[in-house]
């Protein structure tokens, strides 16, 4: 379907609206991290794996929700998958207990692997190839919105009211939009059922490696989603903090630079158009570690630009090597996309949980250098992409 029909709008606004549900659920945890420590008695790189719990089963599903969607179909994967999300988040604002809370935050983030799986792949089938990597990026703003308005959510009801009304309101509003996903996304017409069998998956799994971009394009996932889970993972602590001594309501509040993303990430689709995928992911790297560099600083309004830029580069960086993902992968497209997403989501595990060490031990700076590595390697691997040649699309 092309830009500007009826059909494509649907898709939008189905996507868009799955996307803010996502994300909204996965993350509305991260600004109240603090108050968990406070609440359970544990250290931040314990209260973190209330975010990397979801974030790892979502990884761990991710290898089983895209490869079933190749069989049965996608929209029945995401919509079964958007609703059980947000039930699971209704349900853990009523445990009482840290590991009950853990082991339904995993649930959360499991059922949400049929969404972050099968979304990409269902726009690389659905929509013209002309105008994927613009769409892709209205999906992945949908995304930036639903990480800004979780955090933001949660972080103002938690200081008005508590963090479970916070959570329980996002889990409501989340199955609003699953109900509404459900009613108004088209069926799939251009899917086409691929087989469950172990044999053929190992096949396909051997040709996604066997590509000379998509291993690294499954580099940079874990890299790009690693950076950004572990600044903003820290970063409330940090401003909590003295000199500054902000309010959660207020930390809560710089979710919006997540705005930013809305418009780095469609903006980008459109430039990888004009100037090349390699060129737009390395440019938005730096741009992200630029931002990060800037939050070293004690400046209120230093940090709060960091934070924009950090945030405007990470999306456009995401949107493009995602819609990178579509256009390598020969066949098999939902196994290769769920392979970039779940070394996506064990870099946002594994560095998010990894970076609270290096915030224990080294404060900020820890953190900042941490950071800084991963950036600088995703831009050398982003490097070695753009010296790959193009290959054709197949519709």
């Amino acid at each position: 379907m092309k830009r500007g029909t009826p059909q494509f709008i649907r898709v939008t606004l189905a996507l868009f609206s799955a996307g803010l549900a996502t994300f909204a659920l996965l993350y509305c945890v991260q600004p109240i991290l603090p108050v968990l420590s406070q609440e359970f008695g544990v250290s931040p790189a314990t209260s973190s794996l209330s975010l990397s719990a979801a974030t790892g089963l979502m990884a761990l599903g991710l290898l089983f929700t895209g490869p079933l969607s190749d069989a049965v179909g996608r929209k029945a994967v995401m919509v079964v998958s958007l609703l059980l999300a947000a039930l699971f988040t209704i349900i853990s604002a009523f445990m009482t207990g840290w590991q009950d809370i853990l082991i339904f935050r995993a649930l959360v983030g499991l059922s949400l692997s049929g969404v972050a799986a099968v979304a990409m792949t269902y726009l690389s089938e659905e929509i013209h190839p002309s105008v994927v990597a613009f769409s892709m990026g209205l999906y992945i703003s949908g995304n930036s919105i639903g990480g800004m308005s979780g955090r933001l959510i949660s972080g103002v009801l938690t200081d008005f009211f508590s963090w479970r009304i916070a959570v329980g309101a996002i889990g409501v509003v989340a199955l609003g939009a699953a109900l509404m996903f459900w009613r108004i996304l088209p069926a799939s017409r251009h899917f086409r059922a691929g087989s469950l069998k172990p044999r053929t998956l190992a096949i396909n799994f051997r040709l996604h490696f066997r590509d000379a971009g998509l291993p690294l394009l499954f580099i940079e996932g874990f890299l790009l989603m690693g950076s950004f889970i572990t600044l903003f993972n820290y970063i409330g602590y940090r401003l909590l903090a003295g000199p500054w001594f902000l309010s959660q309501a207020t930390v809560g509040l710089l979710s919006v630079v997540y705005l930013t993303g809305t418009i780095s990430s469609p903006k980008a689709g459109s430039l990888s158009g004009r100037y090349g995928r390699g060129p737009v992911l390395m440019v938005s790297m730096s741009i992200m570690l630029a931002g990060l560099l800037l939050t070293w600083f004690s400046s209120l309004i230093a940090i709060l630009g960091g934070m924009m830029l950090f945030t405007a580069g990470f999306f456009a960086a995401h949107s493009t090597a995602s819609a990178w993902i579509g256009r390598r992968a020969r066949r098999a497209k939902g196994q290769a996309s769920s392979l970039y997403l779940f070394c996506y989501y064990v870099g946002s595990s594994v560095a998010g949980t990894v970076g609270g060490f290096f915030w224990h031990g080294f404060a900020w700076t820890g953190v900042v250098i941490f950071i800084a590595i991963m950036l600088l390697l995703g831009i050398y691997v982003a490097r070695r992409l753009n010296r790959l040649p193009e290959l054709r699309a197949v519709c």
